[in-house]
């Protein structure tokens, strides 16, 4: 059977959901995961650094 609404969410967000990850650089990748700086304000990363450490988190946020 076909998985007709696999992604449907993706377009209803501003570029489908893609843009620049502010941790590792990456453009036009896929922003779903959301990281919170230790200041607690929410930030959008890919996929590879939604496992990234707190110290590289807080160090793109203070270039962003």
């Amino acid at each position: 059977m076909a998985k007709n609404k696999r992604g449907k969410s993706l377009w209803t967000l501003p570029s489908r959901g893609r843009g620049t990850c502010p941790v590792c650089g990456s453009t036009r990748i896929k922003l779903l995961y959301t990281k919170t700086t230790s200041s607690g304000q929410p930030l959008k990363v890919c996929k590879k650094c939604f496992n990234a450490t707190q110290a590289r988190i807080d160090a793109a946020q203070s270039v962003v």
